[in-house]
């Protein structure tokens, strides 16, 4: 199936670039203040319920498409609590200049995953899922892009938290500004730097997702229905008894362990096998580059799940989703009030989410051994700055995600 453009109506921008199929051919707490950069921190606002779930889901996973879900004042106060709001930015949001005063033109939010357990300190952390989320000024469509985890980076210096500043492996930018009291909010500000700085663009918005609380996220959903291209031995988890375990608590049984088997096909996951198998790189063909692809099909899958099994119109199941949703969240939307963030992104739905690749999906080496990204990788992250990535994903169809 050829990808191909078509004009958009309603695009703010006559010369806006065409829109791509999305099938693919063949820490907690309110802020108060300025953050750096003269940006407000967030307070938490009052939305109707669907609108918050939308911010979860649609901003940060979804893009639901304006379902108006009626609540009671108690029940919507209730469901907009238990998000963490804070400056994940810093200098890193988009200046007045670049158009960080208003949402008419294109939004850019950085999405960083982290794999916390309850046993590992907040500066103990690196973000080992990086994924920019580009929506066009025309707000009807939406990509993910992931950035490699290796990929060699120039870390700026960051005095308060302690670092002085380097050449390392991206992901390390998260924990180097988590270092001396700057947990969360700290790394994920050097890592939207180090980002910034690396491919010039800026952000509208960013949040932190913990992937093991995305399990209860999973299972309020039900299940999501995940393709598996390859099948992969988990390298992280075993049967006991006929029940999914950590190896290492699964060791500590004494008992006879089975290996967890993602096997080649598609099939519904519940929240633990779709979380595990989307954790996984050993093994896999393209190592960190499959995980990456798997990583946005998960989202992707969520996104699906929650629009099309009616989710959004029963009660109790908006309620566990949105419970689920804000603990494994912290949140940012950068100078915007939530609301007006959450209507500019109506519009758009989880079928309008198109997963993308760097590298062409395998390792590319810089001259000092470590991952680069590539030349085409480069301009695609320029078409992103420039809002010009649907022209450049037509000109350059191999960067689409091989996922179904």
């Amino acid at each position: 199936m050829p990808v191909q453009t078509s004009h958009r109506p309603q695009s703010l921008d006559p010369g806006a670039p065409g829109r791509v199929p999305p099938v693919i051919p063949t820490q907690p707490g309110p802020g108060g203040g300025r953050g750096p950069g003269g940006r407000k921190k967030r307070t938490k606002q009052k939305d109707p319920l669907w609108a918050r779930l939308t911010l979860i889901f649609g901003a940060v996973l979804m893009m639901t498409s304006g379902i108006a879900i009626v609540g009671s004042k108690a029940l919507i106060g209730q469901a907009t609590s238990g998000i963490a709001q804070r400056n994940l930015l810093g200098d890193a949001g988009k200046s007045d200049a670049e158009g960080g005063a208003s949402l008419d033109g294109p939004i850019d939010m950085l999405l960083l995953g982290v794999d916390a357990r309850e046993r590992w300190a907040a500066d103990n952390v690196r973000s080992d899922t990086i994924i920019i989320l580009h929506i066009p000024a025309s707000h009807d469509q939406a990509y993910l892009i992931s950035i490699p985890r290796d990929t060699e980076a120039q870390i700026p210096p960051d005095p308060k938290h302690g670092y002085n500043g380097g050449v390392d492996k991206i992901n390390a930018a998260f924990y180097f500004g988590a270092q001396k009291g700057g947990g969360w909010e700290g790394g994920a500000q050097l890592m939207a730097k180090t980002i910034k700085n690396m491919t010039g663009i800026s952000f509208d918005g960013a949040a932190i997702i913990n992937f093991g609380g995305f399990k209860n996220v999973i299972d309020a959903l039900g299940t999501v229905r995940i393709c598996v291209s390859h099948e992969v031995k988990s390298h992280h988890m075993s049967m006991v008894d006929g029940k999914p375990m950590w190896n290492a608590d699964a060791k500590k049984t004494g008992k006879a362990m089975t290996p967890v088997v993602h096997k080649k096909g598609c099939r519904e996951m519940p929240g633990w096998a779709a979380l595990d198998y989307a954790r996984q790189r050993y093994g896999l063909p393209n190592g960190d580059y499959d995980r990456q692809q798997n990583q946005q099909q998960l989202i992707k899958a969520m996104a699906k799940k929650a629009t099309d099994k009616g989710v959004l119109t029963n009660p109790l199941k908006l309620k566990q989703l949105i419970d689920a949703a804000g603990k494994a969240l912290v949140l940012d939307t950068g100078s915007a009030p939530i609301a007006d963030f959450i209507f500019t992104l109506k519009g758009v739905t989880g079928n309008d989410l198109v997963t993308l690749r760097t590298n062409g999906g395998s390792f590319s080496t810089a001259a000092s051994g470590r991952e680069m990204l590539n030349e085409t990788s480069r301009q695609m992250f320029h078409a992103v700055k420039n809002d010009k990535l649907a022209d450049f994903v037509v000109a350059n169809p191999a960067v689409l995600s091989t996922r179904k």
